[in-house]
């Protein structure tokens, strides 16, 4: 892949980035925008993978250092999620001035813990962003921080920001904390992993204690449902001591469809990543990240609402089809598991359904069997 550094402005500071490019045509790309994960940078190794992978898929990717991060501009001393969302949502429109991205598919991936639950506010704030990979996300920075926490130590905690904020208010001046140890409590894993071991170094390590507000205050949780129909795709850690898995989980429960869920099992929160560190082909995860992309960020591309109405008919080959129900879950009134639970069989044409509801079910069947086929002899996916 190709890379090049890039800035732009985000509230008159100056935003540092990499963008990085598919080796082969000159675009237009759809585009995917990626802040960096919980302290992280984006000139952290632990996301080419996905990169390679993104740009192997055709997308072009824009990863950039929030406001005070790394060698972008702004005070050093804040570790504020709603400033994050604005230099991403300011990332989305720099990407859309490029002659080589295409302004009308851009996507957005995020991992690790507010790296994942921005990907999430980035989607329902902006329009604009049409598909999103979330990975290991904070649901709710309240209960993230507290369950790092006794219940006496959280008392305590709450008790110290608020003679924060007075003392902020009487005299103009605040505490200053370690973002790691003082308002993230690192798990032992933590303290012995590596992964981020080539950019720690380049991290704040001290910020104003009313950072711990804007975390508490942050909830994907509240706005996921507002990303639908766009397409969600979460994935989580299952007995993730870092990043709950019940948030991954809730934000599932609370989107609307089309979306999707992974849990990687029989690993931890940093030993998934190391292991396609090591990788030399990648890994799954990288490449369900791209197929996601690839497959439900396509405005302009895939049949539309009046098309599927009017001239789409539904295919399912019988011997391509296992009988799996997920196209009966996406659309209920055009599919319908046979007898035996081995097949399915349709029920009419895409006008039986909800036109997306049809997509989906199409899009998600695990072996291709479902088609839609239209008058001209046109096929979709």
């Amino acid at each position: 892949m190709q890379e090049s550094r890039v800035s732009f402005y985000s509230d008159g500071e100056e935003i540092q980035g990499i963008l990085r490019l598919p080796d082969e045509g000159d675009g237009p790309h759809r585009g995917v925008v990626q802040g960096p994960g919980w302290m992280g940078l984006k000139d952290a190794k632990l996301y080419v993978r996905y990169h390679e992978a993104l740009t192997a898929a055709g997308f072009a990717v824009l990863i950039f250092d929030y406001r005070g991060f790394g060698d972008s501009g702004g005070r050093t001393d804040l570790l504020i999620p709603a400033m994050q969302l604005e230099d991403l949502i300011n990332a989305v429109t720099y990407m859309s001035t490029r002659d080589d991205v295409d302004s009308d598919n851009i996507g957005t991936f995020g991992s690790g813990g507010t790296g994942g639950g921005n990907a999430i506010l980035l989607a329902a704030h902006d329009p604009r962003v049409g598909c999103v990979v979330s990975q290991v996300p904070v649901a709710d920075g309240g209960d993230w921080l507290h369950r790092m926490r006794s219940e006496h130590e959280w008392l305590a905690f709450l008790e110290r920001i608020a003679a924060d904020r007075v003392n902020r208010v009487l005299h103009g001046k605040g505490e200053l904390v370690h973002p790691r140890e003082e308002i993230m409590v690192p798990t032992p894993e933590r303290r012995a992993t590596n992964v981020k071991a080539d950019v720690d170094s380049r991290t704040p390590t001290l910020v104003q204690l009313q950072s711990a507000e804007g975390i508490i205050a942050y909830k994907p949780i509240d706005v996921v449902d507002k990303i639908s129909p766009r397409a969600l795709m979460i994935i989580g850690v299952e007995d993730d001591a870092v990043t709950p898995t019940d948030h991954a989980i809730a934000l599932y429960e609370r989107a609307g469809t089309p979306k999707r869920l992974i849990l990687q099992r029989h690993t931890t929160h940093y030993a998934a990543t190391r292991w396609f560190l090591r990788s030399s082909s990648g890994s799954i995860l990288t490449c369900a990240t791209a197929t996601w992309l690839s497959e439900r960020m396509g405005r302009g591309s895939s049949p539309g609402k009046e098309e599927l109405l009017e001239r789409w008919t539904i295919e399912v080959d019988p011997d391509l089809c296992i009988g799996s129900g997920d196209c009966v879950g996406w659309a209920p009134e055009a599919f319908l598991l046979g007898p035996d639970d081995s097949t399915v069989r349709v029920l009419g044409t895409a006008a039986s359904a909800a036109p997306e509801a049809v997509k989906d079910a199409a899009m998600s069947c695990p072996t291709g069997a479902i088609r839609l086929v239209s008058a001209a002899g046109a096929t979709f996916p």
